[in-house]
């Protein structure tokens, strides 16, 4: 990717960062300080940046807490203060961003013994970064103790203006963070809930209404269940053996893919244990049922409930877990090169086998795919 962006071959170099992202997420994230001090010092890799940028603002400590935080270009933390959504006490971004500042120059240690002239220098360093601190959501205490002893680094107008809230504001007043409940501080240092990369709140809805057999969805208000993250592809990797490795013992689960190369969301239910130590055998249920749902270009959901129940869930043997990962038999997640993003061998069956119909549109009996994200939830009923 660096040789392809060298030699000015922007679309190769979009290909591969695509790649990347696609393909390597799990990789970016076990390397990620590297990674994302590394994007910044070019100026070519707009969507590597978002992606590690998305991660920055609900996981801040990845950067901000790192041995190597003084060293990141200004232009990744200008960055990250602009988003409305960093989630972080503003007096902690006040506290990093002097912090970055003064680890740009030589200032005396000790805080007294600094000159006009050392808060030019700080004043000069921070100009792109200080105009995207959201002063103005910030307690009197915290101005006092923090933003008072660096006044002369802010321009008069500003200060005089933080130091008489009570007084009309004449510059402009950037918005608070956008923050994941309502009625809390404009920052927050827990991280922002993320419920899916794959499925919205509305499709939650309709697979609910599906294990309870509802002939309607549920509606955003009244869904009795909770969905409790076990595995994300992009998170967590994309081995067949991670699968089993983390939710072996689970019941009540649901899988979900998204196919690589189009807008099919699929996935399966299976209300019982996925079993690792189960040495290759088909568990009896007749609540199981696979689905698709729709999404983009597909216009409508299709459910298939488990017809013959003797062989609704497949726990593969020891052997087979190293390439094979979940399986409700005309559903099923496989993989030649033990990562179910890097080849084609993810099936659906074209027609009827255990269950009512098929759910993905194909000519070939065995309708093979890639995927680019896949997650298991547990399914929770909640408590009244």
């Amino acid at each position: 990717m660096l040789a392809s962006d060298e030699f000015e071959l922007e679309e190769l170099t979009n290909k591969l960062e695509n790649l990347l992202i696609e393909t390597k997420a799990f990789w970016l994230r076990i390397h990620f300080s590297f990674i994302y001090h590394f994007i910044f010092c070019r100026n070519n890799f707009k969507k590597l940046e978002n992606f590690c940028n998305d991660i920055v603002v609900k996981y801040p400590n990845l950067i901000f807490d790192t041995d190597d935080f003084t060293s990141l270009e200004e232009s990744a933390l200008v960055s990250l203060l602009k988003r409305n959504d960093l989630q972080m006490k503003e007096v902690k971004v006040w506290d990093y961003v002097i912090k970055w500042g003064i680890a740009q120059t030589f200032l005396p240690t000790n805080f007294d013994d600094w000159t006009n002239e050392n808060f030019i220098t700080l004043k000069a360093i921070l100009q792109k970064s200080l105009p995207n601190i959201r002063y103005f959501h910030l307690s009197s205490i915290e101005v006092f103790d923090k933003i008072e002893p660096y006044k002369k680094i802010l321009d008069k107008q500003l200060w005089e203006d933080i130091n008489q809230h009570l007084r009309p504001i004449k510059l402009t007043i950037l918005p608070p963070r956008s923050v994941l409940v309502t009625e809390l501080p404009p920052r927050t240092e827990k991280p922002r809930e993320y419920f899916s990369a794959i499925i919205s709140k509305e499709h939650a809805a309709e697979i609910s209404a599906w294990i309870d057999r509802r002939k309607t969805a549920y509606t955003l208000t009244n869904i009795p269940y909770k969905f409790e993250l076990i595995l994300r592809g992009t998170q967590d990797g994309f081995a067949p053996q991670t699968f089993w490795n983390m939710c072996h013992g689970h019941v009540c689960t649901v899988v979900l893919v998204k196919v690589k190369g189009t807008d099919e969301i699929i996935g399966g239910y299976n209300p019982l244990a996925w079993d690792k130590n189960a040495n290759g055998r088909w568990i009896k249920t007749k609540d199981s049922f696979i689905f698709s749902l729709k999404n983009g270009n597909i216009q409508n959901s299709i459910l298939s409930r488990v017809k013959n129940p003797k062989c609704a869930i497949y726990n593969r043997p020891k052997f087979s877990q190293i390439k094979g990962g979940p399986q409700f038999y005309d559903f099923g997640m496989y993989s030649h090169n033990s990562n179910f993003a890097l080849d084609n061998v993810c099936f659906c069956r074209s027609y009827g086998g255990c269950y009512e119909k098929p759910i993905r549109s194909s000519s070939s009996p065995l309708s093979n795919f890639s995927i680019i994200d896949y997650e298991v939830f547990k399914i929770v009923r909640k408590t009244i």
